[in-house]
């Protein structure tokens, strides 16, 4: 492997083990000033929507908390995939939201970028129906 590979798995890693400890400032220091952030927009989901700074990604992460219980264990990553400063991730996600008592499970793809050891691209791709679905009120459990 290449230097610059072992170094975005490191981050990668570190990204996951932070994300778990579930502290929004603590995972925003992991990115860049400025972040190339792709999540489909999601009107049903307040947490989901266009962001760009390091102070957004706190904010992501502090609204995901407050909207979305999450299941413990429901949450994972099946493959990880580096390649210099790419990496690919594939899991699961699983929790209830807040506001309506309903679950929701979607498989979820991720594209990061680590450059200078800090995470520049996050695009997350996941079923937003079944995030949209749990987060309409009277919706179909």
């Amino acid at each position: 492997m290449t230097a610059t590979t072992d170094r975005t798995r490191a981050a990668v890693r570190k990204f996951l083990a932070t994300l778990a400890e579930g502290d929004p400032d603590r995972v925003a220091a992991l990115f860049a000033e400025r972040v190339d952030w792709v999540i489909a927009e999601n009107p049903a989901a307040r947490w989901i929507r266009p962001r760009s700074t390091r102070g957004d990604v706190a904010a992501h992460f502090r609204e995901l908390a407050e909207g979305v219980r999450p299941y413990a264990g429901g949450n994972t990553v099946d493959a990880i995939v580096v390649e210099g400063t790419e990496a690919m991730l594939t899991g699961q996600l699983a929790g209830t939201v807040r506001a309506t008592g309903r679950p929701y499970r979607s498989p979820f793809a991720m594209r990061l970028t680590v450059e200078d050891g800090l995470i520049t691209r996050y695009h997350l791709y996941e079923d937003s129906l079944a995030i949209a679905t749990a987060c309409a009120p009277g919706s179909p459990q």
